[in-house]
């Protein structure tokens, strides 16, 4: 079998202040030839001590080495799960970075940015259209930023119905940010057990007239399609709630189906999960969020709109629940998401749902027998294994350290909570076959490690310039500046 990995050169590096040495400088400045002129003292920075001094080589060489530490989408595959580092074409980054795009200022008239602001018309239009609301906010700078945005113009909507209501329920199977979201709002979460999907019969057993919304995930975090969410949203609404639908799985069903079609009220898009955008380290990100009629007054302010006379933004809206981000969102991130959609084209994008979807269920495929699959339900985006039938006392962390020796960034692990030992693959659309060959290959000769060299999988990774850590120390007694 041949590994994404090496054992090779693997390059070490100092902190900046260990290469310093006193007297190096990475600059050559010619000789004055004006006479010299004394700064005012308010203007001169006072030196910096212990500030390292390098040549430009030591510079260069260092950041380089630190990149060589990265793994990144570009590099190799991500089969992480919920997360999903899907490629990012890069087309959406030269689009990004035109003069006009990329140099345009948020505090820019009007009048003077009506390329922007249609782009941003355009792409609330597009979003509307794949989704099935009427209308789409922009603003929200991230997917829990976007639940948290849904979650407050839910709690106005009953606000302004003269009943704020007090819980929401949450299923087992919902993604992990949405309790924050709801409690952030000022509601109580009820949690709501599932066996995989989520019943009908369960969320009317639940439903009272305090009940504000349910929070579903669809697919949900087990990579199945909740088959009875038109009969939930119907008993729902019957009882006065709304339903907010997690959009972060809409990868599986983008072009396919439309959540406002199936009885969503509000629901929010995660751009670098469904339309190939950047996403990790806090940022950049965005996370619009599309609404019914009902909820139309309450969206935040500003909301881009679309005359005879040209495009503008429009602040005067008495229901709405005011900003939820300085300017208007991230709008390098929306220019790279117009991007993609309108490179794909409605055919493209319902093919990359149907890839991501036949990955999953062929990784499944492969692996389905030597490692165990809690639900047997049909996968669609993803697929959640467990760690049950590992042998030599393994267990899915001593898996995800051991696939790190053969090239292979970790999936999502212990994650959902309902499955224990949870490992949840998301291979996303664009993952040849013949790199899920090799992935599953190695996943099959990791297990066959546990059972005959299970010592090696408890020591791993053995080939990283780092051992393995000990992690609550790291958590607990983190060490986050240099020392000298």
């Amino acid at each position: 079998m041949t590994t994404l990995g090496t054992s090779g050169l693997i390059l070490n590096e100092k902190l900046m202040f260990e290469h310093s040495d006193p007297g190096r400088k990475g600059y050559s400045l010619p000789a004055l030839d004006v006479p010299e002129v004394a700064m005012p003292a308010e203007l001169v920075r006072a030196e910096v001590t212990g500030f390292p001094e390098l040549s430009e080589v030591d510079v260069v060489r260092h950041f380089t080495r630190l990149s060589t530490w990265n793994y990144g989408v570009d590099s190799g595959f991500y089969p992480l799960g919920s997360c999903t580092m899907k490629y990012n074409p890069k087309i959406n980054e030269s689009v990004a970075r035109l003069p006009g795009l990329a140099g345009i200022h948020p505090a820019t008239p009007e009048h003077l940015s009506q390329g922007a602001l249609k782009l941003m018309y355009e792409l609330q239009t597009s979003l509307a259209e794949i989704s099935g609301f009427p209308a789409i906010t922009l603003q929200p700078a991230a997917g829990a930023h976007g639940e948290l945005a849904g979650m407050l113009m839910v709690r106005a909507w009953h606000e302004a119905q003269g009943n704020p209501r007090s819980k929401v329920l949450i299923p087992d199977t919902a993604h992990g940010t949405n309790p924050a979201s709801a409690t952030l709002c000022g509601y109580q979460v009820v949690p709501v057990t599932s066996d995989g999907v989520l019943s009908a019969q369960t969320v009317a057993a639940h439903m009272d007239d305090e009940v504000a919304a349910l929070m579903v995930t669809n697919p949900n975090t087990l990579g199945l399609f909740e088959s009875e969410i038109r009969a939930i949203c119907d008993i729902v609404h019957a009882k006065g709630g709304l339903v907010y639908c997690d959009g972060a799985n809409l990868n599986a069903l983008m072009g396919i189906a439309r959540p406002g079609d199936m009885g969503i009220d509000v629901m929010h898009f995660n751009l670098h999960k469904t339309f190939a955008t950047p996403h990790g380290g806090g940022g950049p990100g965005s996370g619009p969020v599309g609404v019914t009629e009902a909820l139309v007054p309450f969206l935040p302010v500003p909301v881009v709109t679309s005359s005879a006379s040209g495009y503008r933004l429009q602040y005067d809206r008495p229901q709405s629940i005011g900003r939820m981000r300085s300017f208007f969102g991230n709008f390098g991130v929306m220019v790279r998401a117009y991007a993609y959609i309108r490179t794909m084209g409605a055919a493209g994008l319902k093919h990359a749902s149907e890839m991501a979807v036949l990955n999953a269920n062929y990784v499944r495929a492969k692996l389905e027998g030597t490692f165990h699959l809690p639900y047997q339900n049909r996968s669609l985006h993803e697929v959640v294994f467990s760690d049950r039938d590992l042998d030599g006392d393994c267990h899915t962390l001593d898996l995800a350290k051991r696939l790190i020796d053969y090239g292979y960034h970790p999936p999502t692990i212990y994650f959902p909570l309902v499955v224990k030992g949870a490992i949840m693959i998301e291979p996303t659309e664009t993952e040849s076959q013949e790199t899920l060959d090799e992935f599953c290959e190695a996943m099959l000769a990791i297990a066959g490690e546990a059972r005959d060299n299970p010592e090696l999988l408890h020591a791993a990774p053995v080939r990283t310039r780092i051992r393995r850590l000990d992690e609550t120390a790291a958590a607990r007694k983190p060490r986050l500046k240099w020392e000298g």
